[in-house]
């Protein structure tokens, strides 16, 4: 069984993009979204489309399950979403042993901007770079789910940075 263990943080400077890689556009969007469990469908501009079922009530563990697509089906997908599409890019950055994953916002949630680093444990404390800022991990407004879903918004996220 798969595991994700993340942390979440508010991003509070540029300095990251000095060290990050090219990123990369993603477009998701959810087709189940229930309090304990999603499905939701991402799409690359590379090419590339997998969907991703997520399973657990915990702050920092869930259950992740990842499957590649056909990307025409992902995008057929995509048309069944309730809610909005996420539209963002991703960048990656190294960090003292780490892969940070920024995602930088666009459409309806332009200007948030959001770190999250995958651990091996519960127990992996990270060094945290200078450029994040306060820690949103557990707290549901800043979540993709509750963003397509129009439960929270990046106007009013950004107001709380």
């Amino acid at each position: 069984m798969a595991k994700e263990i993340e942390r979440k943080f508010l991003v509070s400077s540029q300095r990251w993009r000095a060290f990050a890689d090219e990123g990369i556009a993603i477009r998701q969007a959810y087709i189940v979204a229930q309090d304990d469990r999603s499905l939701r469908v991402r799409i690359f501009d590379d090419g590339r489309a997998r969907i991703t079922l997520k399973i657990g009530h915990a702050i920092l563990v869930r259950d992740e399950y990842e499957y590649d697509v056909d990307r025409d089906e992902a995008e057929d997908m995509l048309r069944h979403a309730i809610g909005k599409v996420i539209e963002k890019v991703r960048y990656r950055v190294p960090h003292k042993g780490h892969v940070w994953e920024i995602d930088v916002y666009q459409g309806v949630h332009r200007g948030l901007v959001i770190a999250e680093v995958e651990l091996s444990s519960r127990l992996d404390e990270p060094e945290l770079p200078d450029w994040v800022g306060r820690e949103v991990t557990g707290e549901s407004r800043y979540s993709n789910q509750s963003m397509a879903l129009g439960i929270s918004n990046g106007a009013s996220l950004r107001q709380l940075t």
